[in-house]
């Protein structure tokens, strides 16, 4: 009888572990769905609720264009625990087991960080769910504000100096490093740079750029970890050259990743390197952005995580005139790209199965997981049916 029970057990254990996934399944969060004081020094959005604001207030530009995106659990504060419980557990149940928080420095000081902090961080069930930051260092300018036509107004520098970069890894090491569930390879806690080419224009060129991620390294190693995973994100804003001496050979990106030291590459979207018309079908636009990913893996002696993106709509943020979007977008042809990533993930056995989707949350940007009153939980079952059995 008693090993009639272990073995019921073992088999019971072994099902559970057949049926949960075997992926990394990781949704980039932005951030940006919550009161910010700072939100307040730049004078936008007044209502309090965030870039909810621009959500809510968005006007179609045509007929038939699929604006306002209403979500289907409202408008909700995501420093709010209990709102990133509700999130976690969803995103679990579906196959999402890692958030890729799009993460801020101006200033000398984070920003947008309390729906990590206060929000994810402190929901009772986030030890189930990993993350990971990507250092969004891009200059912030004035296209979050829906009430200015002018977008060229720049309220912070993206740059950072050498001083002001080890203060900020102390803190992403010591805060987010060091928890439980952060993402890591290897043992190796992954941090992304979001646009490489400001950060080597800050730090004063391509040698001290070097010199900097050096000490990111000693400073993670000397924190108790093996070292430090680096991952760049490959778009437009990825350095093809990099400073030299007259006469030497320009340095391709896969030469310019590896003086770097960085571990692996991956996109945020798709509109980042396919062009699009001002109105792109999304199958003609996600089919060329696949077909990149065979050309990043050739070109890089790096791995390359392949992104996948729900659709494109910058519109909300745009009160004049009509920004290029995409239309045609269906949880059913989606799915077929998460196969495709998945496909690429299992012939590609030496590195991580990692895949990364953008986003969780990005409705200013219209592409988001998260269910609306369109299409309830499809995008979210796309996910379940590809990476959970």
């Amino acid at each position: 009888m008693k090993f009639l029970y272990s073995f019921a057990s073992l088999f019971l254990f072994s099902f559970c572990l057949i049926a949960e996934t075997t992926y990394d399944v990781a949704a980039y969060i932005w951030p940006a769905y919550q009161p910010a004081q700072r939100f307040n020094e730049i004078g936008v959005f007044p209502d309090g609720k965030g870039e909810w604001e621009a959500i809510y207030k968005a006007k179609p530009k045509y007929e038939g264009h699929q604006l306002p995106n209403i979500p289907l659990w409202g408008y909700e504060n995501e420093a709010d625990p209990k709102v990133m419980e509700k999130k976690i557990s969803n995103a679990l149940k579906y196959g999402v087991n890692t958030f890729i928080y799009d993460w801020y420095w101006y200033d000398g000081r984070p920003f947008l960080e309390d729906g990590l902090n206060n929000g994810f961080l402190k929901a009772k069930n986030n030890r189930k769910m990993k993350f990971y930051l990507m250092w969004a260092n891009h200059d912030h300018n004035s296209y979050l504000d829906p009430s200015n036509p002018d977008k060229s107004k720049v309220y912070w520098q993206g740059e950072v100096d050498r001083s002001t970069f080890e203060h900020m890894t102390e803190h992403i090491i010591n805060d987010f490093f060091k928890q439980p569930n952060y993402y890591k390879i290897d043992g190796k806690p992954v941090f992304a740079i979001y646009e490489l080419s400001t950060f080597i224009n800050g730090l004063g060129g391509m040698e001290q750029a070097m010199n900097a991620l050096d000490y990111f390294r000693e400073k993670t190693r000397e924190a108790g970890f093996p070292g430090l995973h680096l991952q760049g994100i490959l778009w437009g804003a990825f350095p093809s050259s990099i400073p030299n001496t007259p006469g030497d050979k320009t340095p391709t990106q896969n030469e310019t990743a590896l003086q770097l030291g960085l571990n692996s590459l991956t996109n945020y979207q798709w509109c980042h390197y396919v062009p699009m018309e001002q109105r792109q079908d999304y199958k003609e636009w996600g089919d060329k952005g696949v077909a990149e990913w065979n050309r990043f893996d050739q070109q890089f002696d790096i791995p390359f995580f392949p992104q996948v993106s729900v659709s494109w709509d910058p519109n909300p943020r745009y009160p004049v005139g009509e920004q290029n979007h995409i239309y045609n977008a269906t949880p059913k042809q989606f799915e077929e790209y998460l196969k495709a990533a998945k496909k690429y993930a299992d012939e590609h056995p030496q590195q991580p199965p990692l895949i990364t989707i953008n986003a969780w949350n990005e409705w200013a940007e219209g592409s988001y997981l998260e269910p609306d009153k369109r299409n309830g939980y499809e995008y979210l079952k796309a996910i379940q049916r590809v990476f959970k059995k």
